[in-house]
C-alpha cells in the first residue's frame, strides 16, 4: 500500500470522526440560532430568517450516519461505498453553501425586517399581552429602552395610559438603580439611553455571523473530503491493472 493510499485513508478516517463531531457542533449552532431568534419572534415576520438554522439541523441529523458510511467504505476500500460517501459529502457541501448564502443575504436585511414589526409592537404595548412581555424581556436583557431611545415611548398607548405621571415601562430602568427608578422621563439618569433596534440588530447579526463562520469551516472540510475520496478511488482503480513487466505473463 503506497503513501497516497495511506494518506487518503487517514484523511477520510479523520473526516469521518470530524463528521461525528460536526453533528454535535451543528446541532448546537442550529439550536442556538433557533432559540435566539424565537426569543424575538414577534419582531421577525420573515420566517425565512430561520431557514439557515433549519438547514444546519437537518444536516446534523445525517452526520453520524455519514461518519459510519465513510469509516466503513474507507477501511474496506469499497468502490460503491466510496461513491456513496462522495455523493453524500457533495449534497451536504451544496446544502452548507446554500445556508451560507442565505445567511449572507438575510444578514443585510435584518435592519429593514426589524423596524416595522418593532414599531407596531412598541405602539401596542400595554404591559399585559405576550408581545408586551417580549418587549420587557428585550429591554431588560439588552439594557435598552424604546426603538431608538426612551423618548420613543412618548405618545404611545402605554405612555398615555399612565395619566399625568407619564412613565415608561420599568423594564427601561438600568439594572443598578433598583427601586429608585419609577420610569419617569423627568429622571433620565435612571433609564437606559440606547434604543433596542440597534442592539437587537447587533445581536442577531453576531449570531448569524457566528453560524456562517461555522458553516464555512465545515464546507471547507467537506471539500477536502471529496478530494480524498476521489484520490482513494483512483488509486484503487489503478491497482486493478497489472504491469506487463511484472513477470506474471512470462
Amino acid at each position: 500500500m503506497d503513501f497516497g493510499v495511506i494518506a487518503s485513508k487517514t484523511v477520510l478516517l479523520l473526516i469521518s470522526v470530524i463528521f461525528w463531531a460536526a453533528a454535535v457542533g451543528l446541532t448546537y449552532v442550529g439550536g442556538y440560532v433557533l432559540n435566539t431568534y424565537k426569543e424575538y419572534d414577534p419582531f421577525l415576520h420573515d420566517k425565512y430568517a430561520l431557514l439557515p438554522a433549519v438547514i444546519i439541523i437537518c444536516v446534523a441529523v445525517v452526520m453520524f450516519i455519514i461518519g459510519l458510511v465513510g469509516c466503513c467504505a474507507t477501511i474496506r476500500e469499497s468502490k460503491v461505498g466510496l461513491g456513496v460517501f462522495l455523493v453524500i459529502i457533495l449534497v451536504i457541501f451544496i446544502a452548507e453553501v446554500s445556508a451560507f448564502a442565505l445567511g449572507f443575504i438575510y444578514r443585510g436585511k435584518i435592519k429593514t425586517d426589524l423596524h416595522e414589526p418593532m414599531l407596531q409592537a412598541f405602539r401596542a404595548y400595554d404591559g399585559k399581552t405576550e408581545e408586551s412581555h417580549v418587549i420587557d424581556y428585550l429591554q431588560q436583557e439588552l439594557q435598552c429602552c424604546g426603538i431608538h431611545n426612551y423618548t420613543d415611548w412618548v405618545g404611545s398607548k402605554w405612555y398615555n395610559s399612565t395619566g399625568s405621571n407619564h412613565t415608561v415601562p420599568l423594564s427601561c430602568c438600568k439594572h443598578d438603580v433598583g427601586k429608585n427608578c419609577t420610569g419617569r422621563l423627568s429622571e433620565p439618569r435612571f433609564l437606559n439611553a440606547q434604543g433596542c433596534e440597534d442592539k437587537l440588530e447587533s445581536v442577531l447579526k453576531s449570531v448569524l455571523s457566528y453560524a456562517m463562520v461555522v458553516i464555512l469551516g465545515f464546507a471547507i472540510v467537506k471539500f477536502f473530503g471529496m478530494l480524498s475520496v476521489c484520490m482513494l478511488a483512483c488509486k484503487r482503480e489503478n491497482n486493478g491493472y497489472q504491469s506487463l513487466n511484472s513477470g506474471v505473463f512470462a
